[in-house]
């Protein structure tokens, strides 16, 4: 199924309307897996035309968005990339851990942006960035869609790695999400220690219950559930 190409549309209006001449566009993964940090690209491309096929990271095959990450890297004007690890978004909360993994990606930027196109529709960042929110973004814009691919394909590349010494676990395949491999070696093994213990999968193992790890809610907020699915086979 062909999909509309991104544009400069979004950039090109922040560029009108705030003056902004530095803008990076933000975008994570791993947000849902059980294993492994989050991941977020801070990309900036200028207005120049991006490599062909460009697009959403999901959507592309893994030989494609491998090709087109290399590209991408020699592309782009600069990149940099955030991580939060599972031991911080056990203590922090996601929405906390993903602020922190794209204030890295920013600040590793040489220059820092005069405006952020962040992909969904929840801006996590905050102040001080400027934020520009845009539901679909790593498909409709190029430097969220540039973003995209640049961190899929580096996280992708760190679980397998990470999984070299946890096969059973298929993290090369899956990337750490709930996959049935994934599943059934937690079933049979626990967690890993790149496993993230604070979340609801471990409800539903009651030999390796005990790992599940709390964070005390010293702000009197309710702890975050976004993204942490059961364990449901």
């Amino acid at each position: 199924m062909p999909y509309e190409p991104p544009t400069h549309t979004v950039e090109r209006s922040l560029r009108a309307t705030t003056g902004a001449k530095v803008i990076a566009g933000v975008d994570e993964v791993g947000r849902g897996a059980w294993a492994g940090p989050v991941t977020v690209c801070a990309a900036v491309t200028g207005l120049r035309r991006p490599p062909e096929g460009l697009t959403d990271s999901k959507l592309l095959t893994v030989k494609r968005r491998t090709e087109l990450a290399g590209q991408l890297e020699k592309w782009v004007t600069a990149y940099a990339l955030g991580h939060a690890s599972p031991e911080e978004i056990d203590d922090l909360g996601m929405t906390a851990a993903l602020r922190l993994a794209a204030v890295r990606a920013l600040e590793g930027l040489p220059v820092r942006p005069d405006a952020v196109i962040l992909d969904g529709k929840h801006n996590y960042l905050g102040a001080p960035w400027k934020v520009r929110t845009v539901i679909k973004g790593d498909r409709s814009c190029v430097v969220v869609a540039a973003a995209s691919v640049i961190a899929k394909v580096h996280r992708d590349k760190m679980m397998a790695e990470l999984g070299i010494d946890h096969a059973d676990f298929g993290f090369a395949a899956n990337a750490g999400y709930p996959s049935p491999v994934h599943k059934a070696a937690l079933a049979e093994r626990g967690p890993t220690p790149y496993h993230r213990l604070s979340w609801a999968y471990l409800d539903a193992l009651p030999q390796w219950r005990h790992l599940k790890t709390v964070r005390s809610w010293t702000d009197g907020s309710a702890p975050e559930i976004e993204g942490q699915l059961g364990f449901d086979f």
